[in-house]
């Protein structure tokens, strides 16, 4: 398979802070419509790998390509545009808007907030609204502010305000962190439904959701990637086993 083939090429990555090696030359390849997981201790570098990846830190080495384009050289606001989507582990929606309001201004016409202002809804971005909020499972409460809804909710209005702009990848921090079970298994399906037309990468620590949704595990120790495979593959490798045990 030739690198041109995957959605994400990441080669010899690397990130210093003051001469520690956050990323060290950290390679990865993600394929088009894979969801992927990326588990591994604190201070392994993951949250790191994904600041790499959409632009909110510079690498120091090493190349990123998206569809075999180099974005190391792109800044953030250009990588959001060419497709890559970030969720942080706050979520930041606006509280005092609806949930319809919420999709809405993120729909690509209206980045800013000034812009989704001077911006008309048209049955199109109507359209998108409603197929999102299905999708996120939020269609019944389009007219409900947001700050009112559950923790989970937030959640995956945020993933919704993201999938708005129809990002080709699509990247999660914990984004199942402070959630009900119920809204856990929910989750679950809703990833399961949104990689069948893009890339989602996810940073996760429960192992039992990480079982559920990814289709390959990576696993990152120390700025590097320690293995890779199947969660059973995964779980059953020594070098793993001693890294978790370990800790």
């Amino acid at each position: 398979m030739s690198n041109t083939d995957f959605a994400l090429a990441v080669e010899d990555l690397t990130v210093s802070f003051d001469g520690f090696k956050a990323i060290d030359t950290l390679t990865l390849y993600i394929d088009r419509n894979e969801l992927r997981v990326i588990i591994g201790p604190n201070g392994a570098g993951k949250t790191t790998l994904l600041d790499l990846i959409c632009g909110k830190t510079r690498a120091s080495a090493g190349s990123i390509k998206f569809k075999n384009e180099e974005l190391t050289v792109l800044d953030e606001h250009t990588r959001v545009r060419r497709g890559i989507g970030r969720k942080f582990q706050t979520p930041s929606i606006y509280e005092n808007l609806s949930v319809f309001q919420n999709l809405e201004v993120s729909y690509p016409a209206g980045r800013s907030v000034f812009g989704a202002l001077a911006f008309k809804c048209t049955d199109e971005v109507k359209a998108r609204v409603q197929g999102v909020a299905t999708e996120i499972g939020l269609a019944q409460s389009l007219d409900m502010e947001a700050g009112l809804l559950s923790h989970g909710q937030k959640q995956w209005l945020e993933i919704g305000m993201l999938l708005m702009q129809e990002p080709e990848l699509l990247m999660l921090d914990e984004p199942i962190a402070g959630m009900s079970a119920r809204e856990r298994e929910l989750t679950a399906d809703l990833l399961k439904r949104i990689c069948k037309n893009r890339s989602v990468i996810v940073i996760e620590h429960d192992m039992e959701f990480v079982k559920q949704i990814a289709h390959k595990v990576t696993v990152m120790h120390q700025g590097k990637i320690l293995a890779e495979g199947s969660m059973e593959a995964v779980q059953s490798n020594p070098k793993v086993i001693d890294v978790y045990l370990g800790h």
